[in-house]
This record gives C-alpha cells, sequence and structure tokens, in this order.
C-alpha cells in the first residue's frame, strides 16, 4: 500500500469495522440518494416541452433550465466542501438531501420560469459534495482493496436512475404533469434522509479539519490532472450521448419509436460498466483508468464508422455505455491524490463531470453544425479520450518521477 492510500484509509472516519449488514444498508442508503439525484438530473431533458408549454416559452428557452442545474452542480461541489470542512459527515449528507427535496418539491411548485431556473440552480448545489462525500463514506467502511468497488455500489444508484428512474418519472410527467415528476423526485430525497439518518451511525469531525486544510487540495497537481481527466476524458461520452437520437434516426435510418430502445441500451451498458470497472479499479486502479481510456478511443471510433448500420449502433451504444468503468475508478484516485483534503477533491469530481457533459455537447454540435452528420460526434469524442489519456499519463509521468506532490 502506497504512503498515499495508507493516509487516505487511516483519515477515514466511519466506524470501525462495521458488519456486513450495517455496510449493505448505509450503502443502501447513500444508493438511493444518487439514484434521486441521477433521476433529478436527466428527467427534465424528457419533460421540456410540457415545461415550456407551462410557462409559455419556447423549447430552447427552457433547456436555459438543465444549465442552470449544471451551473450549480460546478459551482456548489467546491464550495459546500469547503465551507463544510467542519461539519460531521453523516450531517453535511443530510443536510445535502435536505436542500435536495426541498429543490426539487419547490421546482414543482414554482409559479413562474424564472423562479423554476433559479430552483433548478439551486437543487444542483450539493449534487456534487453528496456524491463526493458519499465516495468517502463507502471507502471509509471497507478494506482498501474494496474501496472502487464500495464507490461503484453508491454511484449503481446514479446509473440505475439513467435506466429506470428517469424512464419512470418521465412517465409520470407525462400522463400526470411535469410538477408530479419533480414532486416524486423530492420525495426520493426524503426517503434518502430517512435512510441515512436511519442507517449511517454519527461520526466526528475529523480531527484537525479546516477550510484551509480542504483549500490543500489545490496546491496538488494532481488533484487538478485528475479533475482533467473527468473532464476531458469522459466529453466524448456526453458528445455521443447528446445526439444519439439525431445519429440513430437521421444517419442509422431507424424509426423514431426505436430511440428509447438505443438510449436503454447505453443505460444498460453504464450499469453493466460500473459494475465490471468497480471490481477492475480494485485490482489496478491505474490501469482500469488508462485501459478504459483505450477502450473508449477505439469504440468511439467505430461508432462513426459504423453508425449507419443499425446493429453496430446498438452494439457501439452499449459499449460507449460501458465506458463508464473508469468512473468510481476516477473517483477513488481523487481521493487517493488529495490526501487529508478529500472532500473538496472528491467533491469536485462532479464539477468536472459537468464540465465534460457541457465541453462534449458543445463541440458535438459545433462538428454537426459544420456540415458533418451526427456520426462525427464518435471522432469528437475519441479525440476527447486521446487527450484525456494523454492527461492521465502526464499524472502517472510525474507520480513517478516524484514530482507531484
Amino acid at each position: 500500500m502506497s504512503d498515499i492510500t495508507a493516509d487516505v484509509v487511516d483519515s477515514q472516519t466511519a466506524l470501525e469495522a462495521p458488519s456486513r449488514t450495517a455496510i449493505a444498508l448505509v450503502t443502501l442508503a447513500l444508493a438511493v440518494g444518487s439514484f434521486g439525484i441521477g433521476t433529478g438530473e436527466f428527467v427534465i431533458m424528457g419533460l421540456l416541452p410540457e415545461v415550456a408549454n407551462a410557462f409559455g416559452v419556447s423549447t430552447p428557452q427552457a433547456g436555459h433550465v438543465i444549465s442552470a442545474y449544471a451551473l450549480g452542480v460546478v459551482v456548489g461541489a467546491p464550495v459546500i466542501a469547503i465551507l463544510a470542512a467542519k461539519m460531521a459527515r453523516r450531517t453535511l449528507l443530510l443536510l445535502m438531501m435536505a436542500i435536495f427535496a426541498a429543490g426539487n418539491i419547490s421546482s414543482a411548485l414554482a409559479p413562474t420560469f424564472e423562479s423554476f431556473a433559479a430552483l433548478r440552480f439551486i437543487t444542483g448545489l450539493p449534487h456534487g459534495a453528496y456524491f463526493g462525500v458519499a465516495a468517502l463514506v463507502a471507502a471509509s467502511m471497507v478494506p482498501v482493496h474494496r474501496r472502487v468497488r464500495a464507490v461503484g455500489q453508491v454511484m449503481l444508484g446514479l446509473t440505475i436512475a439513467t435506466l429506470i428512474g428517469t424512464p419512470i418519472a418521465t412517465f409520470l410527467g407525462q400522463i400526470l404533469n411535469w410538477r408530479a415528476a419533480f414532486m416524486m423526485v423530492g420525495g426520493v430525497g426524503l426517503v434518502t434522509m430517512l435512510l441515512i439518518a436511519l442507517f449511517l451511525p454519527k461520526d466526528k469531525v475529523e480531527e484537525g479539519a479546516s477550510i484551509t486544510r480542504e483549500l490543500g487540495a489545490l496546491r496538488r497537481i494532481q488533484v487538478w490532472l485528475t479533475l482533467g481527466i473527468a473532464a476531458v476524458g469522459f466529453g466524448g461520452m456526453f458528445s455521443i450521448f447528446s445526439y444519439v437520437a439525431t445519429t440513430t434516426t437521421q444517419v442509422a435510418g431507424m424509426g423514431a419509436s426505436m430511440v428509447p430502445f438505443v438510449l436503454a441500451l447505453f443505460g444498460i451498458g453504464m450499469n453493466v460498466g460500473n459494475v465490471v470497472g468497480s471490481r477492475l479499479g480494485d485490482l489496478s486502479l491505474k490501469g482500469t483508468i488508462g485501459g478504459m481510456m483505450v477502450f473508449n478511443v477505439i469504440i468511439m471510433t467505430l461508432f462513426s464508422l459504423t453508425a449507419a448500420n443499425p446493429v453496430m449502433l446498438c452494439l457501439c451504444v452499449f459499449l460507449i455505455g460501458c465506458g463508464f468503468a473508469a468512473c468510481p475508478a476516477v473517483q477513488t484516485r481523487l481521493m487517493d491524490v488529495a490526501a487529508d483534503a478529500q472532500t473538496l477533491a472528491a467533491a469536485s469530481n462532479h464539477s468536472a463531470f459537468n464540465i465534460a457533459n457541457a465541453l462534449g455537447a458543445w463541440l458535438g454540435g459545433l462538428v454537426i453544425s459544420w456540415g458533418f452528420t451526427a456520426a462525427a460526434t464518435g471522432y469528437v469524442g475519441a479525440v476527447l479520450s486521446v487527450l484525456g489519456l494523454a492527461v492521465f499519463g502526464l499524472s502517472v509521468a510525474l507520480e513517478r518521477s516524484g514530482r507531484s506532490a
């Protein structure tokens, strides 16, 4: 075990040697929260027409609420992690879920479009901090050789949300009212609060915890490089996913009715990747990150080359979803390289993923606006994955040279 990893393990504050049942219950509580957050983040994409009609705005204008939420994530993750440096993790998780639940319930009751957009920004604030702290708690309960698997189990709620939670909430919003979907997500937040209160034992603030110590993460080049892997390397996934419906209908010539099926394949791939990647990460953390980046380059290139074939399109979309396998490993590496400033680093990972989302969607749209077909988003994704691999290579090289403090 490296000195950094040993420091991370020593600094964790969960109960010592919890039982398997206790670990399972805490993991369940945390995963339910990630399920709620994932559902709340993506459900708006399927309900934009209903929201636009309700507030009397255009669909593109309604899309600004997606950006408002993403901005909330980017801003909220580091700010909350810093301000809550001297707060116990259980208390912080409960506070984050309280804000999330209240934000979604208030969103369902918003009287104007402006208030709805503001509430989506507020609802996004706890997103990154929740995932970061939940990952730290999960990793602290298990032996070091099972940390990535524990982080992956928390993230499983997010991947299941893309497959089950979002379609259910979207369906509910369409047959009842879009407000009902956000009320449902708020209810999941309240359930998460109850589960955390019941199953996660009270913990103490770690000795020496302070805002200054958390800010110390920003002085570590390895933290920035690992965040760079997420912000750039995973942009390709979002580049393809943002325009996969267009690729399905206009390039592969499939009917619009097949789009939900293709999206489901992506969700299934994310779940498979999360489970498999978590196990691979426990065997080799850096090997999983680097290996999956190479995997993404190959599959995303294949996507562009074969997107006109419906069978190959479906296969590639599934495999691109499997690229999520690197996510638990990246989250765990952030814990390692942050040393005693783990909260800020872990929370900021989700700011980086939202940057990847914005970057990938923007570059994919730019290429399409130049006259290329939507299949070209695969080439965009491959280039971004190569850049992510280069950042990862630099991180490993500096670590080996001992110049990456």
